[in-house]
């Protein structure tokens, strides 16, 4: 993934997915608002839905705490990234004065202006597109993966997949 630098003046989207595990798997989390108990898939992807940034963590770890971690992970990946777009659970100005100390970017949160409605958000749906192509592999509908690194390697080789098909 070092090969895939971002254009100089993009923006990178962000987003989390909380999966459930299998009874093999020895790392897991509880995730209360999703009621989940697994892992949580952390990316970060351009403007066509191709990853830059992929952090695999239990459930029980916020998005905001896992997205830091991705983001010191992969510092030089995403150097060149200016702005951060995330959902309402990334909000707090901790969070985007972390953003700005490790990538030196602005976090752009994208919030509905309506609760309990369904409405399409800006930009916003490019990391769900992401997430749907990913559900295309049925290995990743559960994880059934012992170790987060073996859970991490079954998501990049999806995406690598995923990429040979479009060629």
């Amino acid at each position: 993934m070092q090969d895939m630098r971002l254009a100089k003046t993009s923006f990178c989207i962000v987003d989390s997915q909380s999966v459930q595990n299998a009874s093999s798997a020895e790392e897991k989390g509880y995730d209360a608002g999703k009621k989940v108990s697994g892992i949580k898939r952390h990316i970060a992807v351009d403007t066509n839905g191709l990853p830059h940034a992929i952090h695999i963590t239990t459930a029980n770890i916020t998005d905001r705490a896992g997205a830091i971690e991705m983001f010191q992970n992969y510092r030089d990946d995403l150097s060149n990234v200016q702005n951060i777009l995330v959902d309402g659970g990334y909000t707090g100005k901790p969070f985007a004065e972390s953003v700005r100390d490790i990538l030196g970017a602005n976090v752009e949160v994208v919030k509905r202006n309506e609760l309990h409605t369904f409405a399409v958000l800006p930009k916003r749906w490019v990391v769900e597109r992401t997430f749907s192509w990913l559900e295309k592999c049925h290995r990743l509908w559960k994880n059934t993966e012992r170790k987060l690194a073996t859970s991490l390697q079954m998501l990049v080789f999806a995406f690598v997949a995923l990429m040979i098909r479009r060629f």
